[in-house]
């Protein structure tokens, strides 16, 4: 019999539920196998803000959340042979893998060895002039723009080279998100560049894994028309995986949620734009003959993937300084809510115009048609809201100046004492903000690197 591997999954996005592991962590400490515990917490923007943090302190730059996610399970992964892979090394991983080793030391877990992959930073390698030169190929206009980071995305390897080094915690960057399930399972089943079909089967597994609870109900959940129960134990990913590439999907036991074949299926074409070539740096991915079948409770196995040779190019993420924004909200409630907002809204954009505002300043109603862009009254839903009830107003505008957008903010608080009557709430914030847009770069402009950082 094939030896399976067992990859659980701890967090979905930075930010997510901080507890989670507990119960995946305690399902694989039972389990008879090669065991794996991954923390996917990196968006573009949260890259960025990490590159931010790490100009201010060349210590920082890793995610926030280390700390929160591994205290909790470092020394029952550690104590029970759990291997942990993520990606909160973000814009720095060897500053990340020297806090897990001094945060091991405040835990009292011996022995435990680190690794780090580099690589992926752009600025290191080329200069800005030369990221820019690269086409764009979605996102907004990087032209003219500071530059905060420029990472590409790597792929399965680097990772099954850390692991190789016998380390029991592997810190990346910016991977794709399935590279941090593809990477264990090419480390274990040693599976090359050539086995097309088994690498794509490795990437459905950490597709459906990537984003935590997706896959085992939450996001799914609709009541009345997708039920789940127990939403707030709900049990995050378990995937066990054999050398053959058979792939079965569960969940940490005694815990909440649901997966079958609709969770399954749901998550499996979250982010996909073309099924039949899901470009990765290991294997482009062919889902056109995949099956989704339900094998007993809580357990679906997916079969079929099928793969083709990987694109010549990596895709890198470009974010730059993109000004500040403004944004104040404000809350009207009772007998006629729903005029008393809507004159406020129509107050707030008067008044930005007279004042000499020209960035575009966008004014929603929300609760009732914010997502659909309160500014363009051509998408507005069909549909009539109570006059009595409710509703929040918030204005918001981007600009290259701080103070502009602070103006804006401004005029929401004005409302107070200056708009329709009984407004509350007020809340005003003014951030700096990040832009992003994807470019496509030749493989050898990354060059990936592993240091091992051992307990001093």
């Amino acid at each position: 019999m094939s030896r399976k591997v067992f990859i659980g999954c701890g967090a979905g996005f930075s930010g997510d539920r901080i507890d989670a592991a507990v119960p995946v962590v305690r399902t694989l400490s039972r389990l008879d196998g090669e065991r794996f515990l991954i923390y996917e917490v990196l968006a573009e923007r949260t890259l960025a803000i990490a590159q931010k943090l790490r100009r201010d302190d060349p210590d920082k730059g890793y995610s926030p959340f280390l700390d929160a996610y591994l205290s909790r399970v470092l020394a029952d992964c550690h104590a029970h042979g759990i291997r942990i892979v993520t990606n909160m090394g973000a814009a720095n991983p060897l500053g990340a893998a020297k806090r897990v080793q001094a945060l091991a030391a405040e835990l009292g877990v011996r022995g435990l060895r680190v690794a780090a992959v580099t690589g992926d930073d752009l600025l290191a390698t080329l200069s800005e002039a030369e990221i820019l030169a690269h086409p764009r190929i979605e996102g907004l206009d990087p032209e003219v723009r500071k530059l905060v980071a420029a990472n590409a995305y790597m792929g399965a390897r680097p990772i099954a080279e850390a692991l190789a080094t016998g380390a029991h915690v592997v810190l990346v960057g910016r991977t794709t998100d399935a590279a941090l399930s593809l990477g264990p399972l090419v480390h274990v089943h040693g599976w090359g560049e050539n086995d097309l079909d088994l690498l794509a089967q490795g990437t459905v597994c950490g597709h459906l894994l990537e984003c935590g609870a997706q896959v085992t109900g939450a996001y799914f959940a609709d009541p009345g028309f997708k039920d789940v129960d127990d939403l707030a134990h709900v049990g995050f990913p378990i995937a066990e995986v054999d050398a053959h590439g058979e792939l079965l999907i569960t969940k940490a036991a005694d815990t909440g949620g649901l997966v079958d074949r609709a969770t399954v299926i749901e998550q499996l074409l979250y982010e996909v734009h073309d099924p039949r070539n899901y470009l990765t740096p290991d294997v482009t991915l062919d889902l056109g003959e995949v099956t989704v079948d339900q094998v007993g409770l809580n357990r679906v196995q997916v079969s079929g993937a099928r793969g083709k040779e990987p694109p010549a190019t990596l895709k890198a993420t470009v974010c730059f300084d993109a000004g500040w924004l403004g944004e104040g909200e404000i809350t009207y409630s009772g007998p006629n809510a729903l005029a008393r907002a809507r004159l406020a809204a129509s107050v707030v954009r008067t008044r930005c115009t007279e004042i000499g505002i020209t960035e575009r300043v966008r004014v929603d109603v929300l609760g009732t048609q914010a997502v659909f862009d309160g500014d363009a009254p051509q998408r507005r839903p069909t549909v009539e809201f109570p006059a009595d009830g409710e509703y929040r107003v918030r204005a918001a505008a981007r600009s290259a100046h701080r103070h502009i957008a602070q103006q804006v903010a401004d005029e929401v608080l004005s409302l107070y004492c200056s708009g329709p009557a009984a407004g509350a709430g007020v809340r005003q914030n003014v951030t700096a903000q990040i832009g992003t847009a994807s470019i496509l770069v030749d493989r050898a402009h990354v060059t990936p690197g592993i240091t091992v950082v051992d307990a001093s």
